[in-house]
């Protein structure tokens, strides 16, 4: 018994000393400090983790064969360690957590050497065994045995602290220290894979694989790669691959991208090593991250792609003897290409087959090269003895696709739209490389394209894209200057212009032609004499038709006639869009056919629309070229005709019946008077320049009109837009249209053509009303919200003064509404009160720099004060109710500002005496409440007028009334914390006087309040 007590008492005293050890070293830390080296940024925070790291591992190491096993060096840090990683205090938790794993990966490096000094003195005993004699076999296993204690010693200590650090650590609320767990959980399993490689310890590798931080999910999957790419241990992994695929598939679709792209990785190994390991419904999500927009990722999954789809050996290139080497070839590549098609056609995500080249392009670019074979599979008649290389019309369109798209990547590289982590710039190999394949393409296609056009010249898709290959040609390719080969290349397009007038087409062979005809190419003397016949031949054929069109001033051509007019004016004014055509005077020729004022007859609606679209193009050509045209005064004259006649003809086309015309005026209207005011910009003053134009004020208002009825609101008036019942494809088309429209007028009034007012219109639609039927609001927001901050770039005070007009513009229309006796209509664009107060709130958002911005936040509330009481008399102003909408802005105020603005309100208040308990002036009450409210104020985010102590005066000058408003002086006091039931509401709390409540509130304020009680509050009753 007196031992017994003994022991409790001096353990008591030794948990008293951790205790006071943990106290003083926990005295300078706050629990969550941010200042301890781990996590210091820059070289120090680097080095002091390498150097604590080295420091262990060291230790360890110089201790291996004798300290570390005297059972106090290393249990006494391991005890420190284990009691510092579980303390409240962050820095302690981290450091020592981070010590302690490193201490167990040091202490399991001297496990694996105990184990192989086990093994190698088992070997070595097993072979000399017969001739040793007994002493020295006894000394042997006692060796043996002395070894495998301390190595029974050593894997002890490593299991108290995986229980005493691990098993706390790795759910740690840091995701440093979580994250430090699973890399060396990781470490852990391939290094003493005896231990611990299975099931107990790779569930928590698959738990951290849940963690809501990046870091620590891919320290998961790196670990996970170390063991699947060790084939040491790949048998002891195959029940957790059964068990945890799923979540690695799943793990694809993270949105952290270097997550999703490693796990990939991942199971392309699990792939490569486990052949059965992953079904094919597993590999049915992975293969189709090809079309995934992060490239490496999509790169990735190629891999995936080639090793299970497109790795296919052929069984007729063993035989050599029935086939020559070439038919095998052929045969080979057919098939892969038939997987290949036969994966694109079942996959039905995408129809762009360049994302798809370009995510097999690492792995299996030379199949995608293979040029010769393609064309040759394509041309090879039905006839060919050649077996099995039949291609539906399908596969035929998909595979010119394909041979397209692996030129345009051998050409341009892996730039592609909408996909991200492309290399910007190409290593000096890698520019020789693709020099080459330009110089093979260029070579290949000169002599076969013209087959290829020849041969497919009646189906339009597979000709858009047979043509677009020329633009890729390398000009100084030796082939170039066989003028043979380019005339049949030349004339073999212009036979299929004469076939086709399909859009894509009409564009594929305008683009051809430009690249074609540059001053630089060795075929432009060629090129440009084919092209400058077949725009002549078809503005004679024109001229032909119109001539035959018109009755007098009226359009009369019948169904053929228009019908031929119109592919026609498709030709010439795709071709004017890439080209220069100013030569053939087309503006003059075509103006005739747009309608002329007060006339409801004219061309049909599809003629119109390509009329006014080269109509566009015309003056666009004249203000890019104006800089060799404008030669005099004469020539800048002309110029602001054409373009005044070509405004004033779109003008009247803003209302034609048709909806498709409406648009292409708009647009065209819009894009050129946005382009003149860029070219005035430009324009040196010393030369010739386009003379200044203003679009009539009928004209703005138009556009104006246009926009609000065309794009928030459905077509053709009416509001439940029909997209809604079209396909998605319908739907996105829509969307595009409205956000082309809406970007055009906004372009119009930050190049200066329209005044920043006519955007009030515009900004009132930025937040949708409830009641309003929208389709597409959520989706035009960010062209309004930029359109705010460019124009507030140009002037911020006339971008100010705007979205005053718009608020005042909305309330004025709500109240006229309200006067009339009705509810807000749909049909009428009128929003209810908490949609105008909610645009607001919105409109107050975009003012982040406060200081900056001061002055125009300080407009906003003087212009808002005059707009509610321009008709204060003697009864209640008309447009009170506009203060709530008001109060908005007033927590962007600064402190300084607010006083500016209760002394603004004051001068437009005093002269009338107002009962605020009526319900009619709860407006004012609100509205002055909010710039009395310091609770919300703008002051923490730049103001210099910030609190400090013994300012009691300071806060009695800025909460005075303003003499009638309030029938007594609010009164500024100490007083202790109080329960809520206390507590006034906001607007009472400083605008109605109330008794103090009993034995609570301090009466004498004063400067002698500095000394009162630490949990005393300054209130405003």
């Amino acid at each position: 018994m007196p031992w017994t007590r003994w022991w409790t008492s001096w353990w008591r005293t030794r948990m008293r000393s951790e205790e006071v050890i943990m106290l003083h070293l926990s005295h300078n830390y706050f629990v969550d400090s941010m200042e301890y080296p781990l996590i210091q940024p820059g070289p120090y925070g680097r080095w002091f983790h390498s150097e604590l790291c080295d420091f262990v591992s060291v230790l360890v190491c110089q201790c291996q064969h004798s300290l570390i096993f005297d059972s106090y060096l290393i249990n006494t840090l391991i005890s420190l360690l284990s009691e510092l990683s579980d303390s409240h205090i962050r820095a302690f938790r981290h450091t020592c957590t981070l010590a302690a794993v490193k201490l167990l990966t040091s202490l399991m490096d001297v496990a694996v050497n105990l184990s192989l000094a086990v093994e190698k003195t088992q070997k070595l005993q097993q072979a000399q065994r017969p001739s040793r004699q007994k002493a020295q076999v006894e000394r042997a296993q006692r060796k043996v045995k002395e070894l495998q204690g301390k190595r029974a010693e050593i894997e002890s200590m490593m299991n108290v602290i995986f229980k005493a650090v691990f098993l706390k650590r790795y759910r740690d609320v840091h995701p440093e220290i979580r994250s430090i767990c699973a890399e060396e959980l990781g470490r852990w399993m391939r290094l003493y894979s005896s231990v611990f490689l299975n099931d107990t310890y790779l569930k928590y590798m698959d738990w951290m694989s849940y963690d809501k931080i990046p870091d620590v999910r891919l320290k998961c999957v790196l670990g996970l790669q170390s063991l699947y790419g060790d084939p040491i241990v790949l048998p002891h992994l195959d029940l957790f691959t059964s068990r945890f695929k799923d979540r690695m598939i799943s793990m694809t679709l993270d949105k952290d991208h270097e997550v999703a792209l490693q796990t990939m990785k991942l199971l392309l190994l699990i792939s490569k090593t486990h052949e059965d390991a992953l079904t094919a419904d597993d590999y049915k999500p992975l293969l189709r991250l090809v079309y995934s927009s992060q490239r490496p990722l999509a790169v990735t999954a190629g891999e995936l792609l080639f090793l299970r789809v497109l790795s296919i050996d052929d069984p007729t290139a063993i035989n050599q003897d029935e086939r020559s080497q070439e038919e095998a070839h052929k045969q080979h590549t057919f098939t892969r290409l038939k997987a290949l098609l036969e994966f694109h056609r079942d996959s039905k995500l995408h129809n762009h087959v360049v994302y798809l080249v370009d995510s097999l392009w690492d792995c299996s670019g030379a199949l995608l090269k293979d040029w010769p074979t393609i064309t040759s599979l394509l041309l090879h008649e039905p006839s060919s003895p050649l077996p099995g290389t039949g291609l539906t019309r399908e596969d035929e369109a998909v595979l010119v696709e394909l041979m397209l798209a692996s030129v345009r990547q051998a050409s341009e590289g892996p730039v592609l739209a909408g996909r991200n982590g492309a290399k910007k710039m190409l290593s000096s190999r890698e520019k020789k490389v693709q020099v080459d394949d330009c110089t093979k393409l260029t070579q290949h296609f000169l002599t076969v394209l013209p087959h290829l056009l020849a041969k497919f010249s009646g189906r339009w898709d597979i000709v858009a894209s047979l043509m677009r290959i020329p633009q890729y040609f390398l000009p100084e390719s030796p082939e170039a200057k066989n003028t043979q080969l380019v005339s049949r290349l030349l004339s073999e397009i212009r036979a299929v212009l004469e076939v086709h007038s399909d859009a894509a087409v009409l564009e594929a062979a305008s683009r051809t032609f430009l690249s074609l005809c540059g001053e630089e190419t060795t075929w432009g003397s060629m090129a440009r004499p084919v092209r400058d016949s077949m725009v002549q031949g078809w503005v004679d054929h024109l001229k032909g038709l119109l001539t035959n069109s018109f009755v007098g001033a009226i359009f009369s051509a019948d169904q053929e006639q228009s019908g031929d007019l119109y592919v026609t004016l498709k030709k010439v004014s795709a071709f004017h869009n890439c080209h220069d055509l100013s030569g053939w005077n087309l503006f003059d020729l075509l103006l005739p056919l747009l309608p002329v004022e007060g006339s409801q007859e004219g061309a049909p609606p599809e003629v119109l629309k390509e009329v006014l679209q080269c109509l566009s193009y015309c003056v666009f050509w004249s203000l890019s070229t104006s800089s060799e045209i404008l030669t005099s005064r004469d020539k800048a004259v002309s110029l602001r005709l054409q373009l005044r006649v070509f405004c004033e003809a779109s003008h009247r086309c803003l209302s034609h019946s048709n909806r498709s015309v409406r648009q292409q005026a708009f647009l065209g209207v819009s894009d050129i008077l946005t382009a003149h005011s860029y070219q005035q910009q430009v324009w040196h003053p010393t030369s010739w320049g386009p003379l200044p134009y203003t679009p009539t004020p009928k004209l703005q208002m138009a556009l104006l009109n246009f926009v609000c009825k065309n794009v928030f609101s459905g077509p053709d008036g009416d509001h439940e837009c029909k997209a809604c019942r079209h396909s998605e494809e319908d739907k996105m088309e829509e969307l595009h249209r409205r956000r082309s429209m809406l970007a055009a007028y906004c372009k119009l009034i930050l190049h200066g053509v329209l005044e920043t007012s006519m955007a009030a219109d515009i900004f009132t639609f930025y937040v949708k009303c409830c009641n309003l039927v929208l389709q597409y609001q959520n989706d035009l927001g960010d062209i309004i919200k930029e359109t705010i901050h460019r124009s507030r770039l140009i002037d911020k005070f006339e971008s100010t003064r705007t979205l005053v007009l718009s608020l005042q513009q909305s309330f004025v229309r709500l109240k006229r509404e309200q006067e009339a006796g009705g509810l807000p209509h749909v049909q009428q664009g009128v929003q209810t009160f908490s949609s105008i107060k909610e645009l607001a709130k919105r409109f107050a958002l975009t003012f982040g720099d406060l200081v900056k911005f001061r002055q125009c936040l300080v407009l906003i509330h003087r212009s808002g004060i005059e707009f509610a009481f321009q008709d204060f008399e003697s009864s209640t102003p008309t447009f009170l109710s506009y203060l709530s909408i008001l109060a908005e802005f007033s927590s962007k105020l600064l402190k300084p500002d607010k006083r500016t603005v209760l002394a603004y309100l004051q001068k437009h208040t005093s002269d009338q005496a107002a009962d605020l308990t009526e319900e009619r002036w709860q407006p004012l009450v609100f509205y002055r409440g909010s710039l009395l409210a310091e609770g919300d104020d703008a002051a923490s985010h730049g103001s210099s007028d910030r609190k400090q102590p013994g300012r009691s005066k300071s806060k009695l000058e800025g909460s005075k009334s303003f003499g009638p408003l309030s029938p007594t002086e609010p009164q500024v006091g100490k007083v202790h914390r109080s329960s809520p039931s206390n507590k006034t509401t906001h607007a009472q709390e400083h605008l109605v006087k109330r008794p103090p409540s009993q034995g609570t509130v301090n009466t004498e304020a004063g400067d002698d309040d500095d000394h009162a009680d630490e949990d005393a509050v300054e209130v405003e009753l």
